[in-house]
C-alpha cells in the first residue's frame, strides 16, 4: 500500500488534519532523536512520580510547540505538567490533545523501543478554556494514536472508522499505510503483565494467570511477554492477540496507569481492532474523568482473553 500518512489518506480525515501534519513532522523528529541520542537522567520526576530523561524533556517541549504552532488546540494535557496547558489566544483552536510525549522512557538507556501516545477530542465549551474540557470520556475522541519507535517507527492511528498502520520509510522520510483496518485475534496465546508485583496482586489476579500456566483442560499453556513500555506490549497484543494487564495491586490499588493519556487512547485503538478494554469492572472508555491525572486499572486485549479474565474478576467478587 503506498499511500503516505500526510497524503492521500489524512484527506480522508480532514477534521484534525492541521493537528496530524504537524504531529507527522513531531514524531519523525523524536524518530530521529531516539534512533540517535538516547541521553540519561534529567534529573528530575514528574508529576506522576516517573524519573524525567532528557529525551522526555525534550519530546515534551517539541510536541507543545508543535500543537500550539498548528493553530488547532485550544488546550493539552501531558504526563509531564502538573497543570493544564493553555493554548494562547491568537493559537488557539478547537481540539484537546490529551498525551504521553515518551511513553516507556525507563527504557532509554537500555536501547529498547519507547513510543508516544496521543488522543484528540472536541472542545464543547466557549470562553477560557479549563480543565473541564479536557475531561472527556473516552468515548468522546475523535482520534487517536500511538507511534512505536522500535526496529522500526510505526504509528498506529484510528479517527474511529478502524485501526490503520503506518510506517516511516526513512529512504523518502514519508510515513506509509502498510495496513488497513487490522483486527485483534479473538483469542491469542500471550499474556502481558509485570509479575514482579505478584505478591501485591488480588486472589483473582493469581487465579487467572494459573490457569495460563497450568491449563485445567490439558491446553497448551500462554507465553509470557512484557516489555515494561506499554506501547510495545500494547501493540504485540494487537499483533498476535492475547491479552495485556496492568490490574490494582495493594501497592496501586487505583492502579497504575493514567485515563487521559495512556488508557484511553490504547482502550480506543484496541476497540477499533476488534478488542476489549476494562478496568475490571467497567469499560475503559465509559470511565468519566475527574483529574487530569487520573490512575486506574487496566486490561485490554483479544475479546475471549479479556472475558476470560472478567469472568474470574467476577468469581471472586
Amino acid at each position: 500500500m503506498s499511500l503516505s500518512f500526510s497524503g492521500t489518506f489524512l484527506r480522508l480525515i480532514s477534521k484534525p488534519l492541521r493537528f496530524l501534519i504537524y504531529l507527522e513532522i513531531y514524531l519523525k523528529v523524536v524518530s530521529c532523536y531516539s534512533a540517535g541520542s538516547r541521553q540519561g537522567m534529567a534529573g528530575s520526576v514528574n508529576v506522576t512520580g516517573d524519573d524525567v530523561k532528557k529525551l522526555d524533556v525534550l519530546s515534551n517541549d517539541l510536541v507543545i510547540n508543535m500543537l500550539q504552532a498548528s493553530y488547532s488546540t485550544c488546550c493539552m494535557v501531558s504526563e509531564e505538567n502538573k497543570e493544564l496547558i493553555v493554548t494562547p489566544k491568537d493559537k488557539r483552536g478547537k481540539y484537546v490533545v490529551c498525551f504521553d510525549p515518551l511513553d516507556g522512557s525507563s527504557n532509554i538507556d537500555c536501547l529498547a523501543s519507547i513510543g508516544t501516545i496521543f488522543a484528540i477530542y472536541k472542545r464543547t465549551s466557549e470562553g477560557e478554556p479549563t480543565e473541564q474540557d479536557a475531561l472527556q470520556q473516552g468515548n468522546s475522541i475523535v482520534c487517536a494514536g500511538y507511534a512505536l519507535y522500535g526496529s522500526a517507527t510505526l504509528v498506529a492511528l484510528s479517527t474511529g472508522a478502524g485501526l490503520n498502520f503506518f510506517m516511516l520509510d526513512p529512504a523518502i522520510g514519508e510515513f506509509i499505510l502498510i495496513e488497513r483496518n487490522v483486527r485483534i485475534k479473538q483469542k491469542g496465546k500471550i499474556y502481558s503483565l509485570n509479575e514482579g508485583y505478584a505478591k501485591y496482586f488480588h486472589p483473582s489476579i493469581n487465579e487467572y494467570l494459573k490457569h495460563k500456566k497450568h491449563p485445567e483442560d490439558g491446553g497448551s499453556p500462554y507465553g509470557a511477554r512484557y516489555v515494561g513500555s506499554m506501547v510495545s506490549d500494547v501493540h504485540r497484543t494487537i499483533t498476535y492477540g492475547g491479552i495485556f494487564m496492568y490490574p490494582a495491586n495493594e501497592k496501586s490499588p487505583k492502579g497504575k496507569l493514567r485515563l487521559l493519556y495512556e488508557c484511553n487512547p490504547i482502550a480506543f485503538l484496541m476497540e477499533q481492532a476488534g478488542g476489549l478494554a476494562t478496568t475490571g469492572t467497567q469499560r475503559i472508555l465509559d470511565v468519566q474523568p475527574e483529574t487530569l491525572h487520573q490512575r486506574v486499572p487496566f486490561v485490554v486485549g483479544s475479546p475471549d482473553d479479556v472475558n476470560e479474565y472478567l469472568s474470574f474478576v467476577k468469581k471472586f467478587s
